[in-house]
């Protein structure tokens, strides 16, 4: 049975007017913010703004000085999304096509991928949100998999559908790395241009990263961290376990110990759990979780933004949320691409 997927609008100036700001952008499935530090840095004003999960909302509340209302997104109404809006910004829901979700739900008998009906046709309606509120051009964000999902069929089926509204697609898989946070972590952008203005060629590139610059886990650490993160004596004791019983059948399952000069594993949501895919060591003692704070920089959220909710819903948060630099990176070259064409605003 479908669940009820909550949503929230913001919305400033009904035409989705920049008044002084650069341009103006809509953030569907907007998390705690990521995508909106992102395009605002470049000078964007947010105009509306959508997500389910009341938690999240209070922390974009905190954040951003208006804390969403909630609904169904299913029965969201199309004409309350701002016309003639810059972008529009999206980090629709991925478990429906990572690796992880795909696997967890054939165990379970479920659906995956656009066979959803919770997470995975929740595509069709940004689709359709799309259409109503044609921005110049898009900015989307999902796991790496949605590439290869269904043997390709799934990326297939969401080219066409964005082609059938005539916006031109590409995308390409950056891993946060090399946008300077301390963390392997590799997700798809997919960039969108309405050809109706900029015809089948926009002339947009994808950035390229300065790999040189290289942060590691020791420069987001703090000094002196809560004793209450540190991994109790049963619980180290039942993750050496767990580790042991997985490799004595040949496979890498179990707790990663993450080395303070390198970069970590991909933060999850589920860290909040045991903290088992990124534990940092201590000499002496047990090793730990990240503090919610580190998990916060470890995604590039500044030290400023304040953290409002408990530290579980800390973890889903941070865990979920897209990396700002990143989006920071591509819009840059999607606002010049649109600069080009004298199409900002």
């Amino acid at each position: 049975m479908n669940r009820q997927h909550e949503v929230e609008g913001t919305r400033n100036g009904g035409d989705g007017g920049a008044g002084d700001a650069r341009f103006t952008f809509t953030d569907f499935f907007c998390g705690i913010g990521g995508f909106r530090l992102g395009l605002e840095a470049l000078g964007g004003r947010c105009v509306y703004s959508v997500e389910r999960d009341r938690h999240a909302r209070r922390t974009y509340g905190a954040w951003f000085g208006a804390e969403p209302e909630g609904g169904d997104i299913n029965q969201l109404d199309l004409n309350r999304i701002p016309a003639r809006h810059t972008l529009m910004a999206a980090g629709f829901p991925c478990p429906a096509f990572s690796a992880a979700g795909v696997s967890k739900r054939n165990s379970m008998g479920r659906p995956h991928g656009l066979d959803d009906l919770d997470q995975g046709v929740l595509f069709f309606r940004l689709a359709e949100a799309l259409a109503a509120g044609r921005p110049r051009a898009f900015i989307f964000e999902n796991v790496k998999n949605l590439l290869h999902h269904d043997s390709g069929r799934t990326w297939r089926i969401m080219r066409e559908r964005l082609g059938e509204l005539d916006y031109s697609v590409s995308a390409r898989v950056y891993n946060a790395r090399h946008f300077a946070v301390p963390q392997h972590r590799e997700r798809v952008i997919i960039v969108g241009f309405d050809k109706r203005l900029f015809g089948e060629d926009s002339g947009f590139r994808f950035p390229e990263p300065d790999r040189r610059i290289r942060s590691v886990l020791s420069c987001i650490l703090d000094r002196r961290p809560d004793p209450k993160y540190t991994l109790s004596d049963e619980m180290w004791a039942f993750l050496q376990r767990y580790k042991a019983k997985h490799a004595a059948k040949g496979n890498g399952f179990g707790y990663s110990e993450a080395r303070l000069d390198e970069i970590t594993r991909t933060l999850s949501a589920r860290y909040y759990k045991d903290g088992s895919e990124i534990l940092v060591p201590q000499s002496g003692d047990n090793p730990r979780r990240l503090t919610p704070r580190e998990a916060a920089r470890l995604m590039g959220f500044p030290d400023r933004l304040p953290i409002v909710v408990s530290d579980t819903q800390a973890y889903r948060q941070f865990g979920n949320a897209v990396v700002p630099a990143m989006v920071e990176a591509v819009g840059a070259e999607v606002l010049k691409t649109i600069e080009r064409r004298a199409l900002l605003n």
